[in-house]
C-alpha cells in the first residue's frame, strides 16, 4: 500500500522502547509556561505521532549572567582599563552555570515523571539539559499537545504553541524547545541567475590578466563592475588588494552552515582559479566541521536538490570569504541535528532549534575563529520571546571569549510583501517585521550595498531584493546606540509611527556590497544578491583587521559594536542613498550618519585598520 506524505508523517514510528513514567506527584501545580502565536504561513494538519522522539532541551536560568554582561561590556569598550581582556571558556562557564538549586529541582521533576539520570546530557556548563524521550511522555512533562504544522511551502514541523511547567519550576526554566518555535534559519539570498539570462559575457581577456597580476594602483572602475562583483572589485573597492596576511593560523574566520547545505569544494576551487588563482588549494583545505548529522556531500546535487539551489548559500558563503581573507584559514561549520521523525522527502531534515544546535558545540570548544560570519535568519515573531532573549544570552558568550558574530540583515526591507506585514499576536495588527538574530545587542547585523562611487542601499527590482533593517520588539536599544537611534527617528517625523518600535534595538550596524555576486554553483557561475553576500564579504575585510591586530600583539576585534558605535564608525563609508522598501512603503532611508538600512555604512580596510591599532 502506498502512503501520502503526510500520512507517512502522521504514522511515523521511530525507536522502540517506550520510557516508563511515574504520575506527576502534583497535576494542580502546573501553569503555562508561554503561549506563541502561530505564525503566518503555517498551519496544523493533524498530531505528532506519540512514540516519535523528541530531543527536549531544557534551559535553566543562568545564575550570574547579569555579571557575565557587564564582563562583555566592560572588555568590548575601547575607552575601559579592561578593553581586550576577554573572558576564558572556564570563566564564562563559571558565570554562566545554574545554581544548584535549579538543576536539583529539574532534577527532582524529571525523575518524578521516570526520566532516568543516565538519560540526560549537559552543555558544559550545565545551564542546558538535554534528553530525547517520546512525544507522549514530553506532552505529559510540559502539560501539552504536539501537532504536526505544515508551511505554505509544503515543509512540515512539530511544535506545541503552548507549554507549562510545575509553577514552582517557573524561576528555574527560561525556555525548553523545541516547543513553540518556528523559527527556520532561511539563507539571505535571492536572485539565481544563469549569466545568460543576465545577458553579459566572461570576463575579458584584460580582465582576466588584472586578476592574475593585479596592479598595486587599480582602480574601482577598473575592477569593478555592477553587473558582476568578484572578489577582486571588492578587495579594490575595501582596500585589502594590497595587504598580505601576517599571521595566518593564529587569526582564523568561519562560517555556518544550515538546512543541509555544505561548500562544495569542487565548485570553490573553480571559483578560486577563475577569480582568486592563488587561493585555488585553499578549496580543498578549508575545515568542515559537521554538528549533529549536518550534511557535507561533495559529490553532484541529483535534479531534486539542483531544483531546489542547495549549495548556493554554502558556495557564496565560502568564495567569497576564501576569494578575500586568502590565506586566513577558514572552518565551516555545518550544523544539522537529529530530527524528531525519521525524515523522508516531506519531513524537515532538522526540527530541532539550528543555533541551539550550533552554539552549544561552538561554546563547547576552546579554540575558535575570531569572526564567524551567518547568513541565516527569520522573522523576529516566528521565535517566542524566551527563545530569543536565550539563543541571545548564548552568543553574549562567545563575545565575552573575543569572538565576533556577524549575522545577515534580510533581503525583505522593513518586511517583504504587504501580506505578510501583520502581527502574530492573535490581533493581525500591521506592522514592520524586524529580523531574529538581528535585533539581539550582542551581535553585529550587515546589510547591503550596490553600485560604486558612490555605493547605495542595495535594491534589485528584478526579484524583490531590498537590504534588510529595522527595530526589534524583542530587544530593547542598547546604551551603545543611544547617541545615534533617537536622532535618526526624530528625523523620520513620525513616519510609520506605530508600525516599528522605535525604543528597540535598531539595526544593521554596518554594511557591505551584496548585489550580483559572481557565484560557482553546480560547476557553472551564477548571479547571487543578498546579505548572504554582504555578511561573508564584510566578515572577510575585518579578519583581515584581526590579522593586523594580532601580528601587531593586540587583540582581536571581539564584539564588535561598542567599539564601532563609539570610535570605529569613522573609519566605514557613509552610505546616503537608498531605502529599505517593503511592506507597501518606501521602508526607512538611508541618511547621513547611522540609518537603518546600511548601519553606518561599508568598511574602507585600511581606515578600520589604523583605527583599530590606535585602540
Amino acid at each position: 500500500m502506498l502512503f501520502s506524505p503526510l500520512q507517512t508523517l502522521l504514522t511515523l514510528f521511530v525507536g522502540s522502547v517506550l520510557v516508563s513514567s511515574s504520575p506527576i506527584r502534583s497535576r494542580s501545580s502546573y501553569a503555562v509556561k508561554e503561549s506563541h502565536h502561530v505564525p503566518r504561513k503555517w498551519s496544523r494538519v493533524g498530531g505528532a505521532p506519540a512514540y516519535g522522539i523528541i530531543h527536549l532541551e531544557i534551559a535553566l536560568k543562568q545564575s550570574r549572567f547579569e555579571e557575565l554582561e557587564r564582563h562583555l561590556y566592560e572588555v568590548s569598550d575601547p575607552d575601559h582599563e579592561r578593553y581586550g581582556d576577554h573572558l576564558s571558556v572556564a570563566e564564562v562557564e563559571n558565570l554562566v552555570k545554574p545554581s544548584d538549586d535549579s538543576l536539583n529541582l529539574v532534577h527532582e521533576w524529571l525523575f518524578d515523571n521516570g526520566v532516568e539520570e543516565d538519560q540526560l546530557s549537559y552543555s558544559p556548563a550545565k545551564d542546558w539539559v538535554k534528553v530525547s524521550l517520546p512525544v507522549a511522555q514530553v506532552e505529559t512533562l510540559l502539560d501539552t499537545k504536539y501537532s504536526v504544522y505544515r508551511h505554505s511551502d509544503g515543509t512540515y514541523i512539530v511544535r506545541a504553541p503552548t507549554w507549562s511547567l510545575p509553577t514552582h519550576l517557573h524561576s528555574h526554566v527560561d525556555t525548553i524547545q523545541p516547543t513553540n518555535s518556528f523559527f527556520r534559519g532561511a539563507p539571505r539570498k535571492s536572485n539565481v541567475m544563469p549569466i545568460s539570462e543576465l545577458g553579459t559575457d566572461e570576463p575579458t581577456n584584460v580582465w582576466s590578466a588584472l586578476v592574475h597580476d593585479p596592479p598595486p594602483d587599480l582602480s574601482v572602475a577598473q575592477a569593478c563592475n555592477a553587473s558582476a562583483v568578484t572578489p577582486l572589485c571588492l578587495r579594490t573597492l575595501y582596500g585589502t588588494l594590497n595587504y598580505n596576511p601576517k599571521v595566518p593560523g593564529k587569526n582564523k574566520v568561519g562560517l555556518t552552515n544550515y538546512l543541509m547545505e555544505t561548500n562544495n569544494r569542487s565548485d570553490v576551487s573553480l571559483f578560486l582559479q577563475k577569480y582568486r588563482p592563488e587561493a585555488a588549494n585553499a578549496a580543498y583545505q578549508f575545515k568542515i566541521e559537521i554538528i549533529a548529522n549536518g550534511d557535507n556531500q561533495q559529490t553532484p546535487n541529483n535534479a531534486t536538490q539542483l531544483d531546489d539551489g542547495k549549495d548556493l548559500e554554502g558556495n557564496l558563503d565560502a568564495e567569497t570569504i576564501l576569494g578575500i581573507s586568502y590565506p586566513t584559514p577558514l572552518i565551516a561549520y555545518n550544523t544539522g541535528g537529529s530530527p524528531p521523525f525519521k525524515p523522508d522527502l516531506r519531513t524537515p531534515t532538522n526540527t530541532n532549534e539550528p543555533y541551539l544546535v550550533w552554539v552549544q558545540y561552538v561554546l563547547a570548544k576552546k579554540d575558535l575563529p575570531q569572526i564567524i560570519s551567518t547568513s541565516y535568519g527569520d522573522d523576529e515573531q516566528t521565535v517566542p520571546i524566551s527563545y530569543a532573549r536565550r539563543v541571545c544570552d548564548q552568543f553574549a558568550q562567545l563575545g565575552a571569549r573575543g569572538v565576533s558574530l556577524l549575522f545577515a540583515s534580510g533581503d525583505a526591507g522593513v518586511g517583504g510583501e504587504p501580506e505578510n506585514c501583520f502581527t502574530n499576536d492573535g490581533k493581525n495588527r500591521s506592522t514592520f517585521l524586524p529580523s531574529f538574530p538581528d535585533g539581539c545587542p550582542y551581535v553585529t547585523s550587515v546589510g547591503a550595498t550596490k553600485n560604486f562611487n558612490p555605493e547605495v542601499a542595495a535594491f534589485d527590482p528584478r526579484n524583490g531584493f531590498v537590504s534588510g533593517g529595522g527595530f526589534s520588539n524583542y530587544f530593547s536599544r542598547p546604551a551603545y546606540q543611544d547617541g545615534v537611534v533617537p536622532p535618526y527617528v526624530q528625523s523620520l517625523n513620525g513616519a510609520y509611527k506605530g508600525l516599528y518600535n522605535p525604543k528597540g534595538r535598531a539595526y544593521p550596524d554596518i554594511a557591505a556590497q551584496g548585489q550580483a555576486f559572481q557565484t560557482v554553483w553546480n560547476g557553472t557561475n551564477v548571479r547571487l544578491d543578498g546579505t548572504s553576500a554582504s555578511t561573508p564579504a564584510a566578515s572577510a575585510v575585518l579578519t583581515l583587521v584581526n590579522d593586523a591586530l594580532l601580528a601587531a600583539g593586540k587583540k582581536p576585534l571581539g564584539f564588535l559594536n561598542p567599539w564601532l558605535y563609539k570610535k570605529g564608525y569613522k573609519a566605514f563609508t557613509d552610505i546616503v542613498s537608498g531605502n529599505s522598501m517593503g511592506c507597501g512603503t518606501d521602508g526607512f532611508p538611508a541618511v547621513k550618519g547611522w540609518d537603518a538600512v546600511t548601519g553606518f555604512g561599508t568598511p574602507f580596510f585600511p581606515k578600520v585598520k589604523a583605527a583599530a591599532l590606535a585602540r
